[in-house]
């Protein structure tokens, strides 16, 4: 195991022991830490000038905001059943994203330090913005609902990358976390035949296309996203080599998955 990969290690299971309570974790399963974010944000804060100890502190706090989105997510895709197991469990997902938002201005207060709170707080907003347009308004085409995916995936790297003036990582950033995303949905679809991000596509009436449609289409923008990320990747400067060697694995590792499937 490399150093990046302990490192990696380490943070996970900081960033886990910080989420874990042992109320919610009777109800409500673990979340999901996404490492691909963890890989960029470490990767920023590496080549900075701050002190391991804020290094670490920016890294957990983004992820427990990543995290608080990402769980109150879960809610916002979810079908809106009224039983009364569905309502408690839907319930306790919101007070468990609340909670994830909570821990992370709790840690932030500690270091006394306003300008990143005010740095995530803004991209918070923006992202929750982007999001209500994407899943409660109509959307003129599949490119713009691509887009808004884009500004929700990465605009809370892309500011964090600014905040610490190391905004050379955002466009990477950006094509990457969408492509992923979108390998993400895709893999739904082929193991459950249904992805409820999608699904928003399908049931906007201005799009007006199947899921046949949809599904050409996505593997159309990951195969260009790749490619773009070939060429994007390899003009970051050195001190992103790490991340440089991540993305490279997981785009090997993932070709091999996509010839497994078409095999199978």
């Amino acid at each position: 195991m490399t150093t990046v990969e302990l490192d990696i290690k380490h943070l996970k299971q900081k960033i886990a022991d910080k989420v874990r309570h042992p109320f919610l974790a009777k109800f409500v399963s673990d979340p999901i830490i996404d490492e691909d974010k963890l890989v960029i944000l470490t990767s920023i804060m590496d080549n900075t000038g701050l002190s391991p100890i804020k290094k670490e502190q920016y890294i957990i706090t983004t992820m427990l905001v990543q995290i608080a989105l990402d769980t109150h997510d879960l809610v916002s895709l979810s079908d809106s059943g009224e039983d009364q197991v569905t309502v408690r469990n839907r319930q306790l997902t919101v007070l468990a994203g609340d909670y994830y938002s909570g821990m992370y201005y709790y840690l932030l207060s500690q270091l006394d330090d306003i300008p990143m709170i005010h740095t995530l707080a803004s991209a918070i907003k923006d992202i929750n913005e982007q999001k209500m347009e994407l899943y409660y308004k109509d959307v003129e085409s599949f490119q713009e609902f691509m887009n808004g995916l884009k500004t929700v995936e990465s605009l809370l790297i892309q500011r964090v990358a600014e905040y610490v003036k190391r905004a050379s990582i955002n466009d990477v950033a950006g094509e990457w976390l969408l492509t992923k995303k979108l390998l993400n949905e895709q893999r739904n679809v082929q193991q459950d035949g249904y992805s409820p991000l999608l699904d928003l596509l399908v049931k906007d009436r201005l799009t007006n296309t199947t899921y046949s449609q949809i599904m050409k289409s996505v593997d159309l923008m990951i195969q260009r996203n790749l490619s773009r990320l070939e060429v994007t990747i390899s003009h970051l400067p050195l001190h992103f080599n790490n991340l440089k060697s991540y993305v490279h694995t997981t785009l090997s590792e993932q070709h091999y998955q996509n010839q497994v499937a078409e095999e199978g």
